[in-house]
């Protein structure tokens, strides 16, 4: 069904990014009819503002029994889609500690044991095996990421002239000199060492751009279009389709260790997103509308960010999401593990009716935080690219639990 990444809306606008683990900052989805076409908003968009202390787990938030699984109302379509993630999703949910405090592994033994058994009922099974629990109010707010694919070669070549690089060998943790000794806890930032034998800030952007890294850092290809790799990185996996026909995937490595900044919000602060002569929608598309027709200042805009996504080759058929498996079209979502046990399924009742169903937990982003806070995944391709870009909604979200938990925790 379902990362990032399209650039999640959200993950343009708040300044944070979608399927990238490891960054310093904020991100991060098979149809068998095509989506409607999605106009993406003209506004920002922001979620629900908070009230009160920010819960930090499910059990914080609140847990209450919902509705009956069986009056939810999924197609067998749906059900079907979210049970073939749910199957992958099972050896983790059957060796990973639960973050959410809301269920133990041996929860899950019943359910997984059977799922592979009901690939022809789908339907009925998710009634069978989950009760549906509400996190804190179930007020949910939702965007969207997909897979982009871009133009790439394996060799550098005319018009295909800005490298795609794999991890640097340099790429290490340790402290700078102006960090004091008293303030050098938990884990060190990113780094290397200079020529002097110091250790400093990794190279941003900028230097990266302007030759930092050249012949010292494996390339995995050249990218034709830097304004579509810079869109790549956010979203943090992809495709390169080279011109012999090639369609190589490649995901997150790692990072430089620099500042995200969310352009999206610049251009905001600027006044550049709205409505009228001079402004832009506040989507992916509007984004890089003003990038393409102001380039020399869509070049600096895009250096604000600091940061660099380094990345690797993978095999299989689809990017990887933060199970370590592959994310599906209109199955995964991404969400905060501290309110939704990875792995687990979740039902989505929006204002964005093309959203709307079950989906399973198999990711997550440094912009998704918070209970009811969730990123759907769209695939690849370009009705992908329009949905996920323009994907806002706000509705009601229920937590899909093995029978008894909900129980266990509240009575009901």
């Amino acid at each position: 069904m379902r990362t990032g990444l399209v650039l999640a809306i959200a993950v343009l606008l708040s300044g944070c990014v979608r399927l990238i683990p490891e960054s310093t900052a904020p991100s991060g989805p098979v149809v068998t009819t095509p989506p409607p076409p999605v106009t993406a908003p003209t506004a920002p968009v922001t979620p629900p503002a908070p009230t009160g202390p920010a819960p930090t787990s499910a059990l914080m938030a609140g847990v209450k029994a919902g509705p009956y699984v069986s009056g939810l109302g999924y197609s067998q379509a749906d059900a079907e889609g979210a049970l073939r993630s749910f199957i992958e999703s099972c050896p983790s949910l059957l060796r990973r500690e639960d973050t959410t405090g809301l269920t133990r592994q041996s929860d899950w033994e019943r359910a997984c044991e059977a799922a592979p058994r009901n690939r022809g009922t789908a339907d009925t099974f998710f009634a069978t095996y989950f009760e549906t629990a509400i996190i804190g109010t179930g007020e949910a707010f939702a965007t969207g990421y997909f897979e982009p694919e871009i133009r790439a070669s394996r060799t550098r070549a005319p018009g295909f002239q800005t490298p795609i690089y794999a991890m640097p060998s340099d790429l290490k943790r340790g402290w700078t000199a102006d960090i004091p000794e008293a303030e050098r806890t938990g884990r060190p930032p990113l780094g290397r060492t200079n020529e002097a034998g110091e250790f400093v800030r990794y190279y941003e952007r900028r230097e990266i751009e302007e030759g930092a890294l050249d012949g010292k850092v494996p390339v995995i290809a050249w990218a034709a279009d830097p304004v579509e790799l810079f869109f790549l990185q956010i979203q943090g996996s992809g495709r390169l389709r080279t011109p012999e026909g090639e369609v190589i995937r490649i995901g997150y490595a790692g990072q430089n260790g620099r500042e995200y900044v969310g352009v999206g919000r610049v251009m905001r602060d600027r006044g550049l997103i709205g409505e009228g002569p001079g402004k832009y929608a506040g989507s992916m598309q509007g984004i890089m509308a003003y990038i393409r027709e102001n380039p020399e200042e869509g070049r600096e805009l895009m250096r604000l960010n600091k940061s660099w996504i380094f990345f690797r080759e993978l095999t299989g058929d689809g990017p990887l999401g933060s199970l370590g498996i592959p994310v599906r079209r209109e199955s995964s979502v991404a969400v905060d593990p501290r309110f939704v046990p990875y792995g687990a399924p979740v039902w989505l009742d929006l204002d964005r009716d093309v959203a709307d169903g079950l989906w399973i937990a198999q990711d997550t982003g440094g912009a998704i935080k918070g209970p009811n806070r969730f990123d759907t995944f769209w695939g690849a391709g370009e009705d992908a690219r329009q949905i996920a870009g323009g994907m806002s909604g706000r509705g009601q979200a229920l937590i899909l639990l093995p029978r008894g938990v909900v129980e266990r925790h509240t009575g009901q």
